[in-house]
């Protein structure tokens, strides 16, 4: 009877054994050699990362200084030695990380050569789109005050010998710079019988100009605008 017992009690364990196994296998799959390996998750390794490194804590830094370095840099004003103008352009740099000094520079003798030689022939609608609002409305209105007394300007703009930026800053989002132009010219304006009466054909004159451009930094639109027109003081 004892034999008896002892195989009832195998075959009862067995088929628990059994029983067990066969829902382990529901729950868990079987691996057929097919199934995708996991792919490791960024943000574990951020965390694991940023715990094994709980000990470690970052000096802070001045604020604004790394930011204002890189933009000198990227900006060209590195070489720049008075501290205000730098200032200034480094904080032109940090509102519009498109603008470079170098190419500012080139772009306003461009635009300086534009106006003078549209201006000098009279060409509103070529003028327009260089100048704010004020200042085209001077220029407008000094080409009527000449197309009225049916005088001509000539002008020869025989070189621009400077460009220098003489200040810059921020107004709000609106970039300001300004530049000191030194050129060589020969200007002279003549009647309706074509006599001369002011200027000199054969003389080449030094002008001194200062011109102050604009730009919004919140705008797509790459282009400076003339805001200020001046002579030197």
């Amino acid at each position: 009877m004892s034999d008896g017992f002892a195989y009832l009690d195998i075959l009862f364990f067995a088929m628990v054994a059994a029983f067990i196994a066969f829902r382990l296998r529901g729950v868990l799959g079987r691996r057929t050699g097919h199934e995708q390996r996991r792919r490791p998750n960024p943000a574990a390794r951020s965390t694991a990362a940023a715990r094994s490194n709980d000990n470690v804590v970052p000096l802070p830094e001045r604020p604004g200084v790394p930011a204002a370095a890189a933009a000198e840099e990227r900006g060209g004003i590195a070489d720049v030695t008075d501290p205000v103008l730098k200032a200034g352009l480094t904080q032109v740099r940090l509102s519009d990380t498109s603008f470079e000094l170098d190419q500012f520079l080139q772009g306003a003798r461009a635009a300086f050569a534009m106006v003078v030689e549209t201006f000098a022939k009279g060409d509103k609608a070529g003028l327009r789109p260089l100048l704010a609002d004020a200042v085209y409305g001077e220029f407008a209105s000094a080409i009527e005050d000449r197309e009225r007394r049916g005088h001509t300007l000539a002008t020869e703009l025989v070189a621009v010998r400077g460009a220098e930026v003489t200040s810059a800053g921020m107004r709000g989002t609106a970039a300001r710079v300004q530049v000191r132009f030194v050129s060589e010219q020969i200007n002279v304006t003549r009647d309706p019988q074509g006599e001369v009466v002011d200027g000199d054909p054969k003389r080449i004159a030094e002008v001194v100009d200062v011109w102050t451009f604009e730009r919004d930094t919140r705008s797509r639109d790459p282009n400076w605008e003339l805001v200020e027109t001046g002579p030197a003081a």
